[in-house]
C-alpha cells in the first residue's frame, strides 16, 4: 500500500488533484479537492488509500492520517462506497457526523447522497461507539465567511466550480437549484462556496 505521496500540487479538478512527482502526475481523488487551491504549484505531502476492483485501481488522498482512518471506518460499513464516504467527508464538519452517530440520529445521516435509512441504520449498528478517538484533535471548523480565502477567480466561476464538485459527489440539480439564490448572495471561494452548500443542505 502507498503511505503517502508528496509532490508538486499542478492541477485542481471537481473529483481530484493531481501531484507531480519526478515527472509521474498522480491522480488523488479527494473529498474537497478545493481545499488545497492556495497550494496549488506547492510540495504538499497526502497521505493515500487505495481501493482496488476488478475494473478498477484507484488513489484517494487526505491531508491526514486521521481523516484516512475515518474514510476507511466509513468503507468498512456495509451499503456505503468510496463516494459515498467521500461525500460524507466533504461535508467539512465530520464531527457533526460523529455525534449523529453517536445519538443514532438517522434524519442527519440520510442527507448525504445514496444513505438511505437501511444504510443510516448500518452506519450507527457498525460505528457507534467506535469513532470518539477521532473528535478530540481531527478537523478545525469549516470557514463560513470564506475568509482568507484568495480569489482567483470571478464569483461565478467559483460558484459553478463549487456545483460541479457537488455533483461530482452525488447531489442531484434538483438540490442545487434550491441552494442557489442563498449561495448568490454570498461571494465566497470555491472551497467555502461548497463547504457552505454542504452545510445548507444538512440543516434542511
Amino acid at each position: 500500500m502507498i503511505d503517502y505521496i508528496q509532490g508538486m500540487l499542478t492541477d485542481i479538478e471537481t473529483q481530484y488533484i493531481v501531484l507531480d512527482v519526478q515527472g509521474v502526475g498522480y491522480q488523488l481523488h479527494c473529498p474537497n479537492p478545493y481545499i488545497f487551491e492556495k497550494e496549488r504549484e506547492q510540495l504538499i505531502k497526502i497521505y493515500t488509500y487505495q481501493h482496488v476492483r476488478e475494473d478498477m485501481i484507484r488513489l484517494f488522498g487526505f491531508r491526514t492520517k486521521e481523516e484516512r482512518a475515518l474514510f476507511e471506518k466509513l468503507l468498512n460499513v456495509s451499503g456505503i462506497g468510496p463516494k459515498g464516504a467521500l461525500a460524507i467527508l466533504a461535508s467539512g464538519q465530520p464531527e457533526h457526523v460523529i455525534a449523529a452517530i453517536e445519538e443514532e440520529d438517522e434524519t442527519y445521516l440520510v442527507k448525504f447522497p445514496g444513505v438511505g435509512k437501511k444504510t443510516a441504520r448500518q452506519i450507527i449498528l457498525d460505528l457507534k461507539g467506535k469513532l470518539d478517538v477521532f473528535m478530540p484533535t481531527l478537523f478545525t471548523k469549516p470557514n463560513m465567511s470564506g475568509k482568507g480565502n484568495e480569489k482567483t477567480k470571478g464569483k461565478n466561476d467559483e460558484l459553478e466550480e463549487a456545483f460541479e464538485a457537488l455533483r461530482a459527489l452525488g447531489y442531484v440539480d434538483k438540490e442545487l437549484k434550491k441552494l442557489r439564490p442563498e449561495l448568490e448572495k454570498e461571494t465566497l471561494s470555491t472551497d467555502a462556496y461548497i463547504k457552505r452548500a454542504l452545510q445548507l443542505m444538512l440543516k434542511r
